[in-house]
Order: structure tokens, then C-alpha cells, then sequence
């Protein structure tokens, strides 16, 4: 579904002027809360898990590591998952909030462009052809993909001449048609099904530093290009007219915003698989909070995605002891209806 775009979003003169000095405090002082929600989340994430550590020993395994079982736990298994929920929550966050300022779409998500679906498909073209088993190869593949998708898309959308509809639209036709080409594989490779079964749920249970290393530059650099872009993206939602009024440059900012998109999502979804709901979700709950400021509305949900992810990632954990639920399902069931709720909040036309 998508909005008509001869209509832009309420965003009036708010986001250029940047609210009163009352309102930014208030936006500071809800930053530095959101930061201490995350901090706690975190602090959970490490401490909680499918068995029972006491917080000494918590304590003992992350600063006085001596290779006792606990210690390992803590260590090797909850602090890396506990970074990489962080890295690619925050990655998802600004990912969709992003996409959303970029086609004027709030119901966009990371995956509208085909880049969570040209992941997939490079992975599973990667098993089923190329005998691909690592993990650390399976990253390169799908970073390929997303990065070749993406550029697919820009181009089927009119690449200079490209308009919020077109790229949507293209995205939606490449992911339609990519969806098929992995159902395909995985249906006659009972190898790739196999092992893409447990990737596309959405998962941190294989987290390693290695791979949180390999994805970092990766979301370094499409987080730098996202925050660069807010001010652009706050013109773009005054409409194309307005915003090349106000001498914004459309075409530079859009490459520059897909290119952010691609990396993060990409990275993100090599990591850990397609995680749902997280991009769509968060961005709508920060801008009521925010107003449509994105310079606001980035770093806000740059904090307050992974503490949706990695708080469900504990709650998945929690919920089935001493087995656990994958963080891809908890976010897709707590996610559904959470943005439900917040879309009945808002009358159908102003989405």
C-alpha cells in the first residue's frame, strides 16, 4: 500500500526551524532517557539467558575472565550477541526511518527496496551453488546481493528521473521476483533449505565478534550517510518542488539515502537474517515523540530499535527455558501489534 504522493506528510516548517528551545531540551532530555532504557536492556541482555548465572559471576566473566563455564557463557555466547543486537538494531532503526522519510511512505520498511530479499537470494544461491557453509561467507554473499539489488532497483525506478512511487514500486516487483527464485532453490536443494531455514527466521543465537567485525564498516559508513542526510530528507518531505526550492539536491541525497539503506540492511540482514517489524515499527513510535523532524527522529531510533530487538531477544529467551525463541519470531508477534495499535491511532489519510 502506498500514499499518494501529490500529498506529502504533515511537515511544515517545523523541521527547518528545529522547534524552540523548549521543545529541543524536552527532545535532549527524552534522548538521554531513551540512552538509559538501552542501558538497562543491555545490562539484561548480558545478565539473562536460558541459565542461571548469578550477577557475580556475570560480573566475574566479563572483567575477571578465568574460562570457567559461567565465564564462557557470559563471554563468548551473551556479550557478542548482546553487541551485535545493538549494532544491527540501531542499523534497522535508521534504515527505516529513513526509508520511510525517502519515499514519503510511512509504511515503508527496510525491506521495500529488495535489499532484505537480495540478501536472502545471494545467500541461497551461495549454498546451492557454490557450496558456501561458513558464516563468514554467507556475510560476503549477502552483502553482494543487497549492494546489487539495490542498484537494480535505482535503475528500474529511473535512476536520475527516479521518484519515491517508482523506486517503491520497482522494489516491490525485484523482492517479489527474488522471493520466487529462493523458494525455487531452497524447494529443489534440500541442502540450501536446510540451512536457510534456521537464517530466515531471524536470529542472534550464532552471534560471534568475528562476524560483528566484519559487518562494522559496513554500518559505520551507512550510519554516517543516514544521519547526513536528515536535513535533506526533512526538505524531501515537503515535496520535490519544495524541497529543490530550498536548493536540497534530490537526486545526490536519494543515492546517497539508498546507498545508507543498502548497507545497513544489507549488513544487517547478512548477520542475523531478515528481522521484521523493527524498522516499520520503531520509526513510527520515535515521531510521536519527535514530531518529523529526522533530525530527531535518526538518532532517536538509532537508540530505541535495539532496545525493541534486544529485548525480545531476552523475552525469547525467557519463554521457552531452556530452549529458546528466536529473536525473528518475538518481534514479529510483539511488532504486529504494536504498529496495529499505532496505525488505529492515526486517520487512513494521514498515512
Amino acid at each position: 500500500m502506498l500514499v499518494d504522493q501529490d500529498s506529502p506528510p504533515r511537515a511544515p516548517s517545523a523541521p527547518a526551524a528545529g522547534g524552540t528551545a523548549r521543545s529541543r531540551a524536552a527532545r535532549g532530555a527524552g534522548l538521554l532517557a531513551a540512552l538509559a532504557v538501552l542501558l538497562a536492556v543491555t545490562a539484561a541482555s548480558i545478565a539473562v539467558g536460558a541459565k542461571d548465572i548469578p550477577l557475580d559471576q556475570v560480573w566475574h566473566g566479563l572483567f575477571h575472565y578465568a574460562g570457567t563455564d559461567d565465564d564462557v557463557v557470559v563471554r563468548k555466547l551473551r556479550l557478542p550477541r548482546t553487541v551485535l543486537g545493538l549494532v544491527v538494531g540501531a542499523a534497522l532503526g535508521l534504515a527505516g526511518a529513513a526509508m520511510q522519510a525517502l519515499t514519503r511512505n510511512p509504511l515503508a520498511d527496510p525491506g521495500l527496496l529488495g535489499v532484505n530479499a537480495g540478501a536472502a537470494a545471494a545467500v541461497v544461491t551461495g549454498i546451492s551453488f557454490f557450496g558456501v557453509t561458513s558464516p563468514g561467507a554467507s556475510v560476503w554473499f549477502a552483502l553482494a546481493g543487497a549492494g546489487a539489488v539495490s542498484v537494480l532497483v535505482y535503475a528500474i525506478g529511473g535512476s536520475r528521473s527516479a521518484t519515491p512511487v517508482r523506486l517503491a514500486l520497482a522494489g516491490t516487483a525485484v523482492t517479489a521476483l527474488l522471493q520466487g527464485w529462493s523458494s525455487a532453490v531452497q524447494l529443489t536443494d534440500s541442502v540450501a533449505l536446510d540451512r536457510m531455514r534456521f537464517w530466515q527466521v531471524g536470529s542472534l543465537a550464532s552471534a560471534d565478534m568475528a562476524t560483528v567485525r566484519r559487518i562494522a564498516p559496513f554500518l559505520a559508513v551507512g550510519a554516517v550517510l543516514a544521519l547526513a542526510a536528515a536535513r535533506p530528507l526533512n526538505a524531501i518531505a515537503l515535496g520535490d518542488d519544495t524541497a529543490r526550492a530550498l536548493g536540497a539536491r534530490l537526486t545526490g541525497t536519494r543515492i546517497a539515502v539508498m546507498a545508507a539503506i543498502t548497507l545497513l540492511c544489507g549488513a544487517a540482514t547478512a548477520a542475523c537474517g531478515p528481522i521484521v517489524f523493527v524498522g516499520l515499527t520503531v520509526p513510527h513510535m520515535v515521531r510521536g515523540i519527535t514530531g518529523p523532524d529526522m533530525r530527531w527522529t535518526l538518532p532517536y531510533a538509532a537508540v530505541l530499535s535495539p532496545v525493541l530487538l534486544l529485548g525480545s531477544d531476552v523475552v525469547g529467551r525467557l519463554l521457552t527455558r531452556p530452549a529458546e525463541l528466536q529473536v525473528g519470531i518475538v518481534t514479529a508477534v510483539v511488532g504486529g501489534p504494536v504498529f496495529i495499535a499505532l496505525v488505529r491511532r492515526h486517520r487512513t489519510a494521514e498515512l
